[in-house]
């Protein structure tokens, strides 16, 4: 099969290349990143087309097990996966992708950039509730595993994943990968702290679903809780008051 979708890759970029039509070719998915390719692997790639062209290329769109491929025109592109559109989910494709072909003045590469990248501004919107939303979680978790309650406590103490890596990664102006490519991005794009290294962090990030949630959670609280505030989100943990004794483990009520 890799043979032949290797084929049928290169037939399109072929025709791709020299259609005006067609402004920019996007590669993401795992053939756009080194090291992630499997033996069932398609090549995800995204026309993006001119606004006159809109709607005919529709002979390109395919979708099977070599190859994903559809368009979009510029006037969707520009605004496409950014925060407060609907297609946001679709961010972290635009991280670590490849633009085969752009613009003379490189105009698909900018806006790709512009969506592969957390801005200051945007973290500084965006951090402060996505930290909230963590500490939410940490502290349902907790509460309910000392009311006995081990399956909510668990569940609260998956749901709380996500905020936290939406979080980290914003410190860092990066956008939260996909579960797929978590251990891959955290292995070749390290973070800044040991704690947050591959192997330190994803056993951690797997226990806080299980039986051991309300431990393991509140540990990456506790660890995180100084790089917030040196990030100045201080005030978004000071407003959790006397629950913080619980949430760090220094109440007498400590799971």
């Amino acid at each position: 099969m890799s043979d032949v979708a290797a084929a049928e890759f290169a037939a399109l970029l072929a025709r791709s290349k020299d259609d005006p039509r067609v402004l920019g070719v996007i590669l993401s998915g795992s053939r756009a990143r080194e090291g992630a390719t499997t033996a069932y692997s398609d090549y995800d790639v995204l026309l993006v087309v001119t606004d006159e062209a809109d709607g005919l290329l529709s002979a390109e769109h395919r979708r099977d097990s070599r190859l994903d491929v559809s368009t979009m025109p510029l006037r969707e592109f520009r605004t496409h996966a950014l925060p407060g559109f609907a297609s946001e989910w679709n961010r972290y494709a635009f991280t670590q992708c490849k633009v085969i072909k752009d613009t003379g003045e490189g105009l698909i590469a900018a806006l790709i950039d512009e969506k592969a990248r957390m801005s200051p501004a945007e973290v500084a919107r965006r951090a402060p509730a996505v930290l909230d939303a963590f500490l939410n979680s940490l502290y349902r978790c907790l509460k309910n595993d000392r009311d006995g309650n081990a399956a909510a406590a668990r569940l609260d103490g998956a749901e709380a994943v996500p905020h936290y890596l939406t979080y980290l990664f914003a410190l860092h102006n990066r956008v939260r990968p996909y579960n797929k490519y978590l251990a891959w991005e955290l292995e070749r794009y390290p973070l800044s702290q040991p704690e947050w290294a591959h192997e330190r962090l994803v056993p951690r990030l797997i226990r806080a679903g299980s039986e051991d949630a309300a431990r393991t959670v509140r540990s990456l609280f506790v660890e995180l809780e100084p790089h917030a505030r040196a990030a100045g989100h201080g005030p978004v943990i000071d407003e959790w008051g006397d629950d913080l004794e619980l949430m760090r483990g220094t109440s007498s009520s400590r799971p």
